[in-house]
């Protein structure tokens, strides 16, 4: 009997709300990137130059517009400086869900789509990076949405939705220029021409054996690349005809060929480095990985994509010598899929669930160590003390084991996600404060607003500079060249203090 769509709305529409919306801004903007992407934005959002991205009045080539477009839309419409920067981002992810259930349940039946969107909806990858404003999520959901969209066309040679994806794909070039075009290459190849099959439809080639016959003239080739074309090329041609060849120069051979084959950007690791993460990323769920170890699972094509999906992706971030963990998100949706599918078909997974639910303890072990982890690097946050709340996840663990005996596999599964939507309420609650005061200029540039030009900044990590030049808007002077009354210094592993005129003359380095 399939499961009954309404109840699991009702309680779908607050796990997501607690999951992306609750205290959306409960820290400041973090990092490098997403304070930089949101002055971008804002930017644009007051000069209605929407073609050229500018940060701090110059120019800045290093990523496409998408994510800027609709933090700017945020910012028009009077957004929050921490709202408009990410409540996009967070809707977009919640939208992808929204499709991922539809696509799936076409393809796969409902009981599998919800399958897969609890298990996307609340693992550690997918909720961390819809929490802030960067380009990961918008790429990965873009990208995911035009390779899910040509399901139809793997299973069946339906080809209707093929230039729907091709425009998604567009956009996710607009996401993160040529990474998605690479990713991908595993859809062009099944659907080629000559693809190899074991399925109705082959004839015989002699000396290349089976082939599918399949004319390339029946596709919608033209309108498939037209769809393409349409929605990346524009801004690429705008874009350069106003700010020539350093456009083109800066986006494509510095931050794309480069960051493939050259170490300059300081992000070298191992060749192994995203298998660990991959299962970081899918966090409580990573038990279920070792049940897709089955060679019956893969006998559908629809499903030998999906894994062609995951591994040339794998392999290909894989060989660049720079690597971060956000690079493999645009695997996640591909690996829920599978897990899904496997999880419905398994004779018996309530170990496997069980598994899942006892690791929800990550939660609460990871939120004393989130905000250093953020501030300094996960290889400096101190060795978290025992606390009660690890404790907590027993509980949901023989709630799922009841449950699953009772035959309410899916009822199992709902249970560790809301006990995954409760975590992030928790981690909001209790790191986010930490977070904010640690990780994040917002309380510095609080503590500087009514005396700005009063201030000049000395040598601060890049992180907090950036965060500092969002705030302030316009950017404080270095005191090497501008000396002021207020410092702002950095002692190493502390966030940034403002010193007042008094301490001016000691030696605080």
């Amino acid at each position: 009997m399939p499961p009954k769509i309404p109840r699991l709305l009702w309680i779908c529409v607050p796990l997501a709300y607690l999951s992306y919306f609750y205290r959306l801004d409960a820290a400041g903007l973090t990092g490098a990137d997403e304070p930089r992407y949101a002055s971008i934005a804002r930017e644009m959002a007051r000069s209605g130059d929407w073609i050229t991205p500018r940060l701090w009045g110059q120019p800045w080539f290093e990523k496409p517009p998408l994510l800027y477009w609709m933090s700017g839309a945020a910012f028009r419409l009077g957004l929050g400086t921490e709202l408009a920067p990410r409540l996009p981002v967070a809707l977009m992810a919640v939208a992808f869900l929204v499709f991922y259930w539809w696509i799936l349940n076409r393809e796969f039946g409902g009981r599998a789509a919800w399958f897969a969107v609890l298990i996307l909806g609340t693992c550690g990858g997918w909720l961390a990076t819809s929490q802030v404003g960067v380009t990961d999520l918008p790429l990965t959901a873009t990208y995911s949405a035009a390779m899910l969209l040509a399901l139809p066309w793997i299973g069946r040679r339906d080809a209707r939705y093929l230039p729907a994806a091709a425009a998604l794909l567009g956009f996710a070039v607009l996401a993160k220029s040529g990474v998605p075009v690479v990713l991908a290459l595993p859809l062009l190849w099944w659907g080629m021409p000559w693809a190899w099959r074991t399925r109705e439809g082959l004839v015989e080639d002699p000396g290349r054996g089976p082939r599918l016959r399949v004319s390339v003239f029946r596709l919608p080739y033209v309108r498939i690349v037209a769809a393409f074309l349409i929605v990346a090329l524009p801004w690429h041609v705008l874009c350069y005809l106003r700010n020539g060849s350093i456009f083109p120069n800066t986006l494509f051979v510095q931050q794309q060929l480069r960051r493939m084959t050259s170490d300059a950007l300081q992000h070298v690791q191992p060749w192994w480095f995203y298998l660990p993460v991959l299962i970081g990323l899918l966090l409580p769920w990573s038990p279920l990985l070792l049940i897709l170890a089955r060679r019956s699972a893969f006998l559908d094509p629809r499903r030998q994509f999906l894994l062609a999906w995951v591994l040339f992706g794998l392999v290909f971030f894989s060989v660049a010598p720079n690597k971060l963990p956000g690079y493999v998100l645009p695997l996640l949706p591909a690996v829920a899929v599978l897990m899904a599918l496997a999880l419905e078909e398994a004779g018996a997974a309530r170990y496997w669930l069980a598994g899942c639910a006892l690791l929800l303890a990550a939660i609460p072990i990871a939120a004393p160590l989130l905000p250093a982890a953020v501030a300094n690097g996960l290889s400096r946050a101190p060795r978290p003390a025992f606390h009660w709340t690890w404790l907590l996840p027993l509980g949901v663990a023989a709630v799922v084991w009841v449950l699953y005996g009772r035959s309410r596999r899916l009822a199992a599964v709902l249970a560790i996600a809301v006990g995954a939507a409760a975590g992030m309420v928790y981690l909001k609650r209790t790191a986010a404060p930490e977070l904010d005061r640690t990780a994040s200029s917002r309380p510095l540039w609080r503590e500087i607003a009514g005396r700005a030009g009063e201030v000049c900044v000395d040598n601060i990590k890049r992180d907090f500079r950036y965060g500092l030049n969002y705030y302030s808007e316009v950017p404080l002077p270095e005191c090497a060249e501008q000396p002021k009354p207020w410092r702002v210094v950095q002692h190493p592993g502390m966030p940034p203090t403002l010193v007042p005129p008094l301490a001016g003359t000691v030696d605080l380095h």
